[in-house]
C-alpha cells in the first residue's frame, strides 16, 4: 500500500546539518559502548574481575541491544522515525547515567543492559533516516559522514575518557557522556524533521506478519549474513586490544590514549574517502579489497612483536583504517537491500544481528584467552587468525546482496 506522506525534501544545507546531528548522536552511542574497553584495566582492578567477567560487560550490552532491535524489527516502520529516535535516546541517557553512578560490578552490569536495550536501536533508526533522506547514488558519502562517529570516538572520546578516568575515576567519562547526550537530544528535537513517508496506509501489520514479510526476502538474509560475519570478525579482537596492549606490550594507560588518538585520527580522512569510493565502485568489490587489506593489521595487533611506541601507533593506524573501514561499504550495501517501507525493519533486524554477533564474538574471544602467571594475555594470536577467516567468508555473503533502493 502507498505511504501516508512523502519523505521531506530538504536543502543541501539542512540535509548536511541533520547528518551531522545524527553523526554526533551515533558518536555518543558508540562512545557509550567503546569507552568501556579502554577502561578495562581500571574496572578489572577496582572490581577484581577476570577477563571473562569483563567480556560479560561487553556481551551484556550487546545481547540486550539484540533483544530490543529484534522487537523493533517488526514494528519499526509504524512510527515517525524522529519520535522513535528521541525516545530511545532518552533510554540511552538513563543507562549511561546509571553506569556513571554504579557502585559495584553487578550494578554496572545492570546499567550496561539498560544502555544496550536503547543504544542498539538508536543506530538502526539513524541509518533508516539516512536511507530515507539521501538518494542511493549519494548514500555512500552520507554513510561516510555519519560513520565519522567511529573515528571521532577514537580521536576525542576514548583518549579523553582514559585521561579523565586516570585523574577522576572511571565514573567521570560516563557522567560527561550523559550530559552531552542530554544537550544533543534538545538539538535533534529542533532540527530533525518528522519522518512519516515510510508509513503505510491502512491497518498496521501484526507483529508476526511484520517479521514474516521481512524474512521472506532472500536478499535480506544475505544482508544479515554480511553484517553478522563482519561483526564476528571484528569484535572477537577489538574488546581485548586495550588489555593486551597493557599486559603484553607494556604500554601505559597514557600511551593507550595515543594509540586510540592516532588510530581514530587517520580515519577522519579515510572514512570520507571510503564513502566516495563506495559510491564510485561496486560496493561488494570495494568491500572485498578492504577485507583483504584488513588481514595485515589484524595479524599484527593480535601478535606480540616487541614494537616500540612508534610501531604500536603505526599498527593502530592500519587497524583503524582497514578493519573499521570495512563497515562503510557494508552499511551502504545493507541499507540499499530493501524498499523504503521495510527499511526501518531491515535496519532494526540488522542491528539485532550485529549486536547478537557482537556479544557472541566477545564471549568467543574471551573464552579463547587466558592470563599467564606473569600477567600476560595468552591466546590472542589464535583469535586473530579466526577473525581473518571469518572476514574472508563475509565477502562471499556481500557478493550476494543486491541493491533495491
Amino acid at each position: 500500500m502507498s505511504a501516508v506522506l512523502p519523505t521531506p525534501t530538504l536543502t543541501p544545507k539542512r540535509e548536511r546539518q541533520i547528518l551531522i546531528v545524527l553523526m554526533l548522536m551515533s558518536l555518543t552511542n558508540i562512545l557509550d559502548f567503546m569507552i568501556l574497553m579502554p577502561l578495562s584495566p581500571h574496572l578489572m582492578r577496582e572490581f577484581g574481575i577476570s577477563t571473562s567477567q569483563f567480556g560479560l560487560l561487553v556481551s551484556a550490552y550487546a545481547f540486550a541491544a539484540a533483544v530490543s532491535s529484534l522487537l523493533m524489527a517488526s514494528i519499526a516502520d509504524r512510527f515517525d522515525r524522529k519520535r522513535a529516535l528521541l525516545f530511545v535516546y532518552v533510554g540511552l541517557i538513563v543507562g549511561t547515567l546509571g553506569c556513571a553512578l554504579a557502585p559495584s560490578y553487578a550494578m554496572l552490569l545492570v546499567a550496561r543492559i539498560v544502555s544496550g536495550l536503547f543504544g542498539g536501536v538508536q543506530g538502526s533508526i539513524a541509518m533508516s533516516i539516512v536511507g530515507d533522506l539521501v538518494p542511493d547514488e549519494r548514500r555512500g558519502r552520507a554513510m561516510g559522514l555519519v560513520m565519522l562517529s567511529f573515528s571521532l570516538s577514537a580521536v576525542l572520546g576514548v583518549p579523553l575518557a582514559i585521561y579523565a578516568a586516570g585523574h577522576g575515576g572511571w565514573h567521570i567519562p560516563f557522567l560527561a557522556l550523559a550530559i552531552s547526550c542530554s544537550v544533543l537530544w534538545v538539538v535533534a528535537q529542533r532540527l530533525v524533521p518528522k519522518m512519516l513517508g515510510h508509513i503505510r496506509a491502512g491497518k498496521p501489520q501484526g507483529l508476526w506478519a511484520g517479521y514474516a514479510e521481512l524474512l521472506s526476502v532472500p536478499n535480506h538474509w544475505w544482508a544479515f549474513a554480511t553484517t553478522g560475519l563482519l561483526t564476528l570478525s571484528g569484535m572477537m579482537v577489538i574488546p581485548y586490544i586495550a588489555p593486551s596492549r597493557v599486559a603484553n606490550e607494556g604500554m601505559t594507560e597514557l600511551q593507550l590514549a595515543y594509540f586510540y588518538l592516532i588510530g581514530g585520527g587517520v580515519t577522519l580522512f579515510t572514512r570520507p574517502l571510503f564513502g566516495r569510493m563506495t559510491d564510485r565502485y561496486p560496493r561488494a568489490k570495494f568491500y572485498y579489497w578492504l577485507v583483504l587489506a584488513s588481514i595485515i593489521p589484524m595479524v599484527l595487533i593480535t601478535h606480540s612483536y616487541g614494537l616500540n611506541l612508534f610501531g604500536q601507533l603505526a599498527v593502530s593506524a592500519l587497524f583503524f583504517i582497514f578493519v573499521s573501514g570495512r563497515f562503510v561499504p557494508s552499511s551502504a550495501l545493507v541499507t540499499a537491500a530493501t524498499i523504503p517501507q521495510m527499511r526501518g525493519r531491515l535496519m532494526s533486524f540488522n542491528s539485532a544481528v550485529q549486536n547478537l554477533f557482537t556479544g557472541l564474538a566477545a564471549l568467543v574471544g574471551g573464552a579463547m584467552l587466558t592470563t599467564s602467571a606473569s600477567g600476560q594475555i595468552v591466546g590472542y594470536e589464535a583469535v586473530g587468525y579466526l577473525s581473518c577467516i571469518v572476514g574472508i567468508v563475509s565477502v562471499w555473503a556481500a557478493y550476494k546482496v543486491r541493491a533495491v533502493s
